[in-house]
C-alpha cells in the first residue's frame, strides 16, 4: 500500500502547485494521473519517486518504486547499464564468472545470479537485442531510450513502477508491447499520460487538481462518461440558477413598484386628510426606510444567486468555451493535389526506402503516414510539403496553400508576443478589439496578450497556431500534422480535435496516437517500411 497523506507542493518562487492531495494507491493497483498542463503531475510522480521532496504532507511505503522518466537526455553519458542501474552488478558477474571471487563482487551481486538472463530476455522483449549494454544512451534514439528503462522494469522487478508519459517517443509496435506489458504485469503501475489508448488499459483514473485528487474507479472512457454526467449536471444547474435569478430580480422589481404605488397612494390620502407635515414627514422617512430595508432583502438573495452562478460557469471546461469558425478551404473535393512516381530519398548516399514509393493525394482525404521510428516519416511529410525533393522519382504538387504544424510549432516566432503573432496572420485587417476577442475565446486573457511565445507550453503553442490560422480568414488547402499530440494534454488533445474535424481541407497526418487518428476521421494510409 502507498499512501500520500495532505501533500503540499511550493515552488521556490512561492508559488503554490498543489495542496492537501490525499491518495491511497493499494498494492497491484494501475491507475493513472491526468490534469491540465501545469496541474503537477510529473512533480507529484517525482515526490512519489522521492526525487524531490513535499512542501507538507507524508508519504507512507514499504517500497521504492522504479521510474520511467519523460526526460532522458541527462543520462546521455551514461552506458546503458549504468542508466539503468545495473552496471555495479554486471561488473561484478563478470569478475566472479572470470575467476575473480571476491568478498566485494560477492557482495555488489548480492545473490542476483540470475541477472543476465533476466537483461536478455527483458532487451528481446522490447526489441532491443542487438543493443550492446555498454553503449553510450546518447547513440540511442529517444523510443530507443524509452524501451531501455521500460527494460529495467523486467530487469529489477519492481513492486512499484511510475511511468511519465511513457509512449511520446515510443512507435506504434512499441506502443502496443507497453499496453501488452501493463495488462500483464502484477506490479502497481502509476502513469501519466495524455495517451488515451494507454488509459484505457487502466484500472483508475486520479484527476489532480490545487486541492484535490479526485478519483474515478474505471478506465479513461469511464471518466469521460462521468464527467459528461457531471457537466450536464452543471448546465442543469446553471439553467436552474438562471431562472432564479431572473425570478428574483422580477420579484424585486414587482415588491418595489408595489411598495412605489402603496407609497403615492399614501400620500395622496394624507394630503386629502389634511395630514400634519411633522406627521407626513415620518411616515415618508419609515417608508424610505422600509423601501432601502426591501431593497437590502432582495439585493442579498440576487448576490447570493449571482455568485453561486458564477461558481457554476468556473465549472465549465474551457474547451466547451472555445469557438473555432475556419473557412473552407477553395479547392473542390477529388482535384489532385500531390502525385508521387517512385519517389526515393537519400541520406549519406543510401536509399531512405527499401522500395520506392508511389501515391496520390486528393483534395479532401485524410491520410496518415505509417512507419517505425526512423522509416522517414517526416522526411516523406517534407517532400510533400516541397520542403525537401527527391532524390530519385518524381513528384507533382498542384498549386495549393499547405500549412506545416511540426512537433516544435515553427510556424510560431517565439520573439514575438502573443499579440503581435496573431497579427502576423491578420491578412483582412481585423481590428485590434476583433484579434482581442478571438485570443479569449482561445482561453488567452489579457494577462497572456504581452507574453513572449517562447514562454507558452506546447498546447498553448498549439492553441495559438490555431487560433491564428482562423484569424488568416481563408483555411489552407493543406494541413500537415507532425505527432501532433506529443507535447500536449489531454484538454488541448481534445481541442485540436475539435478543430480538425471542423476543417474541410485535406489532412496528412502522422502520428502514433491511435485515439487521435480514430477521432479525426483518418480513412487512408501510407505506410513506409
Amino acid at each position: 500500500m502507498f499512501i500520500l497523506k495532505n501533500i503540499s507542493y511550493i515552488h521556490p518562487n512561492g508559488e503554490l502547485l498543489f495542496d492537501n492531495l490525499n491518495l491511497v494507491i493499494n498494492r497491484k493497483d494501475k491507475i493513472a494521473i491526468i490534469g491540465n498542463n501545469g496541474a503537477g503531475k510529473t512533480t507529484l510522480l517525482k515526490i512519489i519517486a522521492g526525487e524531490i521532496t513535499c512542501s507538507s504532507g507524508s508519504i507512507s511505503t514499504s517500497e521504492s518504486p522504479y521510474i520511467i522518466p519523460q526526460v532522458v537526455g541527462q543520462f546521455d553519458d551514461l552506458t546503458i547499464a549504468e542508466a539503468i542501474g545495473i552496471d555495479k552488478k554486471l561488473n561484478a558477474l563478470s569478475e566472479i564468472l572470470s575467476g575473480k571471487v571476491t568478498e566485494e563482487n560477492l557482495s555488489a551481486l548480492n545473490d542476483d545470479w540470475s541477472l543476465e538472463e533476466r537483461c536478455i530476455e527483458a532487451l528481446s522483449y522490447w526489441q532491443l537485442s542487438d543493443l550492446d549494454l555498454n553503449s553510450k544512451m546518447k547513440t540511442l534514439s529517444g523510443g530507443e531510450k524509452t524501451k531501455i528503462f521500460l527494460s529495467g522494469i523486467k530487469i529489477h522487478n519492481p513492486e512499484i513502477v511510475l511511468l511519465d508519459e511513457p509512449t511520446n517517443h515510443l512507435d506504434i509496435n512499441a506502443r502496443k508491447l507497453l499496453y501488452k506489458f501493463i495488462a500483464e504485469t502484477s506490479s502497481t503501475i502509476i502513469v501519466v499520460s495524455h495517451d488515451r489508448t494507454l488509459l484505457n488499459k487502466l484500472d483508475k483514473i486520479c484527476e489532480l487538481n490545487v486541492h484535490e485528487i479526485k478519483i474515478y474507479g474505471g478506465n479513461y472512457d469511464f471518466y469521460r462518461e462521468q464527467k459528461a454526467f457531471e457537466h450536464q449536471a452543471v448546465i442543469n444547474d446553471l439553467e436552474e440558477k438562471q431562472k432564479s435569478l431572473r425570478k428574483a430580480k422580477q420579484i424585486e422589481r414587482e415588491s418595489l413598484e408595489r411598495q412605489q404605488k402603496m407609497s403615492e397612494r399614501g400620500k395622496k390620502h394624507q394630503k386629502k386628510e389634511g395630514t400634519p407635515k411633522a406627521m407626513i414627514d415620518k411616515m415618508k422617512n419609515d417608508s424610505e426606510k422600509s423601501t432601502a430595508h426591501l431593497k437590502g432583502i432582495h439585493a442579498d438573495k440576487i448576490n447570493t444567486i449571482s455568485q453561486e452562478l458564477k461558481d457554476l460557469q468556473s465549472q465549465i471546461p474551457d474547451n466547451d468555451k472555445i469557438k473555432f469558425g475556419f473557412n473552407n478551404s477553395l479547392l473542390h473535393k477529388g482535384k489532385i493535389l500531390v502525385q508521387a512516381n517512385a519517389i526515393n530519398f537519400t541520406y549519406n548516399e543510401k536509399l531512405l526506402w527499401n522500395n520506392n514509393i508511389d501515391f496520390q493525394i486528393i483534395s479532401g482525404e485524410r491520410i496518415t503516414i505509417k512507419g517505425k521510428n526512423g522509416s522517414g516519416k517526416t522526411t516523406l511529410l517534407k517532400l510533400i510539403s516541397g520542403n525537401l525533393h527527391p532524390a530519385i522519382g518524381n513528384i507533382y504538387r498542384a498549386e495549393n496553400k499547405t500549412v506545416y504544424i511540426d512537433q516544435d510549432y515553427s510556424l510560431l516566432n517565439n520573439s514575438l508576443s502573443v499579440y503581435q503573432q496573431t497579427q502576423t496572420f491578420n491578412s483582412t485587417a481585423l481590428p485590434e478589439h476583433e484579434i482581442k476577442i478571438r485570443l479569449n475565446r482561445f482561453l488567452f486573457t489579457k494577462e497572456f496578450w504581452d507574453k513572449p511565445t517562447s514562454v507558452l507550453s506546447g498546447g498553448e503553442k498549439m492553441r495559438l497556431l490555431i487560433c491564428s490560422l482562423s484569424i488568416a480568414q481563408q483555411s489552407p488547402d493543406i494541413i500537415i500534422l507532425d505527432e501532433p499530440t506529443n507535447n500536449i494534454d489531454i484538454q488541448n488533445i481534445e481541442i485540436l480535435t475539435t478543430a480538425i474535424n471542423e476543417y474541410q481541407g485535406t489532412l496528412i497526418v502522422v502520428s502514433h496516437d491511435l485515439h487521435f487518428l480514430e477521432e479525426t476521421g483518418i480513412e487512408k494510409e501510407i505506410i513506409l517500411d
